[in-house]
């Protein structure tokens, strides 16, 4: 009986020790660390082994000579996302996870802004969209306020507010209602991108034209073509004059110069002269011999 005793004694001791080896052989690792900050792991259990880090892009690989810390210094990992590790060892495996964050300070803001040119008076005609970055380029996901402004040629300024979501935030502007070129600029803290934005003309508002006899031809001239907020369309415009008259028709294409237009036709008896733009229709003038 008391061998038999001594037996179960030695069983009980024995599972023991060997929970508390199996206790002992682990891996301590961080939750969490920064992208380029410096991190322990701390490995028991005794013997050499090696131990892997691998993540989405970085994979890092060491030798183990005894139990203690591994020690990785500062930008040993500074692609954010999750890690896992293996050491292995003769004796067997052991694993973890941990995760690498982007550092919390912006270093650099990707801004995006669209058009670079349209024409003048468009609401909600100009949208703009930053993403913000830390220094090894890891996209900040953590909310981050960012401010939008959008300078006129006449120095008038629209200003907006946003927090990114999921490293990102944008606006809607509207184009100004002069011509030129504007600045826009989107800020965090203290780092500043800025866009230029060209906005040009609309449509011509209204089309006119004047009439004179010129020998055996009518000459045909605009007067200076403006949009609707009296900016002047640019040279190059194609403004179309027609004469129509019995037994045939005359289209002349002509672009202008100085923001008016002019050409000279054929006279006809009874002629009709009009003038168009585009989708923008001016006079019509009448010519009796």
């Amino acid at each position: 009986m008391k061998a038999i005793l001594t037996l179960l004694a030695a069983s009980l001791l024995l599972a023991k020790l060997q929970a508390a080896w199996a206790q002992e052989e682990t891996l301590r690792l961080p939750k969490s660390i920064e992208a380029g900050s410096a991190f322990l792991i701390e490995h028991s259990g005794g013997g050499e082994g090696t131990l892997y880090i691998v993540g989405p892009s970085q994979v890092l690989k060491r030798d183990v000579k005894a139990e203690g810390a591994v020690y990785f210094p500062a930008r040993s990992l500074y692609d954010a996302g999750h890690y896992n590790v293996i050491f292995t060892q003769a004796s067997g495996t052991k694993s973890g996870s941990f995760d690498v964050a982007p550092i919390s300070a912006p270093d650099k803001l990707s801004f995006f802004a669209n058009p670079s040119r349209l024409p003048i008076g468009v609401k909600h005609g100009i949208t703009g969209a930053v993403y913000v970055f830390d220094a090894y380029g890891n996209l900040i996901t953590a909310p981050t306020p960012v401010s939008f402004e959008l300078s006129s040629p006449s120095g008038g300024i629209q200003k907006d507010r946003a927090t990114t979501s999921i490293g990102r935030a944008w606006t809607e502007m509207d184009s100004t209602s002069q011509q030129g070129s504007g600045k826009f600029v989107a800020q965090v803290g203290e780092l500043k991108s800025e866009r230029i934005i060209r906005q040009v003309p609309g449509d011509p508002c209204t089309l006119k034209m004047n009439a004179q006899q010129a020998g055996q031809q009518v000459q045909l001239q605009t007067e200076p073509v403006r949009d609707c907020s009296g900016n002047a369309i640019p040279d190059g415009t194609i403004v179309t004059f027609t004469e129509t008259y019995a037994g045939g028709q005359s289209t002349v294409d002509v672009p202008l110069k100085r923001d008016v237009a002019e050409v000279k036709l054929p006279l006809h008896s009874g002629a009709k002269f009009t003038v168009a733009s585009g989708v923008v229709l001016g006079n019509q003038i009448g010519w009796q011999k």
